[in-house]
C-alpha cells in the first residue's frame, strides 16, 4: 500500500480483526435445518462473511494480512457449512429457496465446491418454477449472477432486469432514501460480480452515479448511517473510472473516527434525541463486514490509479 491509502487500508484491518475476534458470532448452531430457525440470523451472516471475504482475498495481496485474516475467515466459514454439504441438505428441504445456491456461489467463487450440491442445484435451477420464481428486480439481477458463479446458465440476461430497478430507472436523485440507497449499492454488487468486473457497469449508470453518489454519500455520513455509507463506498470504488481521491478520503475520515477501538463499526451512529445503539455483534457485523469489503476495493482502486492502472484486478 502507498502512503495516501494506507488510513483506508488500516480501517478494512482493524474491522479484519474485529471479525476475527468474534467469529464465534457467525457460528451456525444445530438447529440451522429447523424450519423455524431464522435464515437472517445464522445463515445470512455467515454467507456475508464468506462473500466479504472472497472480496478482501480478491483484491489484498497474499502475505499481507488483510489477506492472512480473510483466508482464515473464509476456511473457517466453509467448516461451519460442513464443506459445502449444508447447502445440499438446505435445497433439498427448500427446492424452491434461492438462498442455499446464493450462499453458497461465494465459496465457489473462491474454487471451494460441493459436487453433489451442484449436480442438485443444476436439475432445481432447470426447472419452470426455478426460472418463473418472482423476484425483486435487484434480487433477481443476485441469482443471476450466482448462477453464472456456480456454473449455470443464466435464466435472463441482466441489461433487461437491470432497467426495472430503481436505480437502472435513473430516478430523480431527490428519492433516494435508505431502502433505496441499498437496493441501489446490491444492483451494483450482483452487475460487477462484487467488484470483480467493473466494466460491467453501462456507461450511462455509471455517469448517472459519478454525479449523484458524492451528494448520496454525503447525506448518509452526516446522518451517521455508516453501513450504507461503506456500501456507497464500494459502489464508488466499483465504477468504470477510478473514485475522486478527495471524495473518498474525505469519507473514510469519517468512517475512520466512527469506528470503535476494536475495529467494529456500527450500523448507524448517534443523532440528536437518538441515544446510540448497543454495539453488540447483531448491531455492528454487517457494518464492520462493509468496512471491510470497501477498505479493500477502495484502496485497490486507488493503488492501481495511483500505478497507471497496473495493480490487483
Amino acid at each position: 500500500m502507498n502512503g495516501e491509502t494506507v488510513d483506508v487500508a488500516r480501517t478494512g484491518e482493524a474491522a479484519l480483526r474485529w471479525l476475527s475476534r468474534n467469529r464465534a458470532g457467525f457460528c451456525l448452531g444445530d438447529d440451522v435445518l429447523d424450519a423455524a430457525t431464522e435464515v437472517d440470523r445464522t445463515l445470512k451472516p455467515l454467507g456475508e462473511l464468506a462473500q466479504v471475504c472472497v472480496c478482501v482475498c480478491r483484491h489484498t495481496r497474499p502475505g499481507t494480512p488483510h489477506h492472512r485474516l480473510a483466508a482464515e475467515l473464509l476456511t473457517f466459514a466453509w467448516d461451519q457449512t460442513d464443506h459445502g454439504a449444508l447447502f445440499l441438505e438446505l435445497q433439498r428441504l427448500e427446492p424452491a429457496g434461492t438462498y442455499p445456491l446464493e450462499f453458497y456461489a461465494a465459496f465457489a467463487s473462491a474454487g471451494l465446491r460441493h459436487s453433489g450440491f451442484e449436480e442438485f442445484a443444476a436439475t432445481v435451477a432447470a426447472t419452470r418454477g426455478w426460472r418463473a420464481t418472482e423476484q425483486y428486480p435487484n434480487r433477481l439481477l443476485g441469482v443471476l449472477n450466482t448462477e453464472r458463479r456456480t456454473g449455470l446458465p443464466a435464466h435472463e440476461e441482466d441489461g433487461t432486469v437491470l432497467c426495472r430497478t430503481w436505480l437502472g430507472s435513473l430516478p430523480e436523485p431527490w428519492m433516494f432514501e435508505r431502502g433505496a440507497g441499498y437496493s441501489a449499492t446490491h444492483v451494483i454488487f450482483h452487475l460487477t460480480d462484487w467488484g470483480r468486473a467493473v466494466h460491467q457497469v453501462p456507461s450511462w449508470l455509471a455517469c448517472y452515479l459519478e454525479t449523484w453518489l458524492p451528494p448520496w454519500l454525503d447525506t448518509c455520513l452526516d446522518a451517521g448511517q455508516w453501513d450504507l455509507s461503506c456500501e456507497l463506498l464500494a459502489v464508488a470504488a466499483s465504477l468504470p473510472s477510478p473514485p475522486d481521491r478527495a471524495m473518498v478520503e474525505g469519507a473514510w475520515d469519517m468512517v475512520a473516527d466512527a469506528q470503535e477501538p476494536s475495529g467494529a463499526l456500527a450500523e448507524v451512529g448517534p443523532a440528536p434525541h437518538r441515544p446510540a445503539l448497543p454495539l453488540d455483534f447483531l448491531h455492528c457485523y454487517h457494518s464492520t463486514l462493509m468496512a471491510a469489503y470497501a477498505a479493500a476495493l477502495t484502496s485497490a482502486r486507488l493503488d492501481c490509479d495511483a500505478m497507471g492502472g497496473q495493480g490487483l484486478p
